[in-house]
């Protein structure tokens, strides 16, 4: 009782195990970058100088500047991206490539 044999268990592939949680991973990565990325992209402010010589008021039209959140997440789905990438490249060039057995 309680004896266990070698087919009865099965063995846990790491490839399969990758195969499934390293793109999952990485996809989860680019949404919640993308997400992050939105919602601090709403920061709203101006500034404008003004030129006594001149008498006109110059404002900084076609400035973009990127909010500390917006960064953020874009780093973390560049980051998401870059393991899709490898796990892409992994896999197609395991498939590619022939296999000593």
């Amino acid at each position: 009782m309680g004896e266990h044999t070698s087919g009865d268990r099965k063995t846990k592939n790491p490839a399969r195990f990758s195969a499934v949680v390293l793109p999952a991973v990485g996809f989860a990565a680019v949404l919640a970058g993308c997400i992050i990325a939105w919602s601090n992209a709403t920061t709203s402010f101006g500034w404008f100088a003004y030129a006594p010589l001149s008498d006109q008021l110059f404002t900084g039209a076609g400035t973009a500047l990127v909010s500390q959140g917006t960064q953020i997440g874009l780093a973390v789905a560049v980051a998401g991206l870059l393991v899709l990438a490898f796990w892409a490249g992994y896999r197609f060039g395991r498939q590619a490539s022939p296999t000593k057995r």
